[in-house]
């Protein structure tokens, strides 16, 4: 089905879920691969250093949202690689799938509501409509 797997993740809720789709769909194909990004904000990076200036543990916070679906695939035996991005969640996973031509991207969706969507946008419905290969959005 399908071999090159991109797993858009930021290790909320909707991200977990999503990551548990990839791993069966991988599980489906022999040979397959999950690539899992998780895009650094710099713009978020900023405030959180201001705020967490004196947290010893601040660089591990963002290593532990990694954790979990690390165990998950690592339990489930699918191939997977970590690949951490920079720039603004969106066109950064968009850029990426694109340029590498993934077969499939899998994101969670953020929830967030009508009017905010309407305004800001949500990042899977950036990526859903930039990316050049199918897209699944797990709720």
């Amino acid at each position: 089905m399908y071999k090159k797997i991109l797993l858009a993740t930021d290790g909320s809720e909707h991200s977990k879920r999503a990551a548990e789709n990839a791993i069966n769909i991988a599980k489906c194909t022999e040979g397959s691969k999950i690539f899992v990004v998780y895009v650094v904000d710099h713009d978020k990076v900023k405030s959180d250093v201001l705020r967490n200036w004196n947290s010893v543990d601040f660089g591990d916070k963002r290593k532990e949202r990694m954790i979990d679906v690390e165990k998950m695939a690592g339990q489930a035996g699918v191939n997977f690689e970590i690949i951490v991005l920079h720039g603004e969640p969106g066109p950064a996973i968009v850029d990426y799938a694109n340029k590498h031509q993934f077969e499939i991207v899998i994101i969670g969706s953020r929830g967030l509501n009508v009017l905010q969507e309407f305004v800001l946008g949500s990042v899977s419905h950036k990526v859903a409509k930039r990316a050049n290969c199918p897209v699944l959005i797990v709720k």
